[in-house]
């Protein structure tokens, strides 16, 4: 079992302008995905983040490092949120991106394998073996 981050893209300016309704519908197709991982004993932390004019970014390429408001870049698609999945390949997380994928309009997924995750820091999480 690898443990595997699927990262949510989508343009900001799209999923900020969803209504309520809109929103709620989303969340609920996607509620369906996630209760199906869970079941499975696949399914580890879930975040959505709050949009890009909340970040603060701390830049090191300097000495003192700067502290600037916004994301570190300006792209056509921001990082909205992740999961962290415990899968038996990358196609079994592929297929569960292309899963999400259905429920969730527009944007992309990027997944990419965990190196190291503390699980010591997330109750009730134990790591893949």
């Amino acid at each position: 079992m690898q443990q595997f981050a699927i990262l949510c893209y989508h343009a900001e300016s799209v999923v900020c302008a969803w209504s309520k309704e809109e929103d709620d519908a989303v969340m609920a197709k996607l509620s369906v995905v996630q209760d199906k991982l869970v079941k499975a004993g696949k399914l580890g932390p879930v975040a959505r983040l709050m949009p890009t004019t909340t970040a603060t970014t701390l830049r090191k390429d300097r000495t003192p490092a700067l502290v600037v408001d916004g994301p570190f870049a300006e792209t056509k698609e921001q990082l909205l949120g992740f999961y962290i999945l415990n899968c038996d390949s990358l196609e079994d997380a592929l297929s569960i991106a292309r899963e999400l994928g259905e429920a969730n309009p527009g944007g992309s997924y990027e997944i990419r394998p965990v190196a190291y995750i503390n699980t010591a820091t997330v109750p009730g999480l134990a790591a893949a073996t």
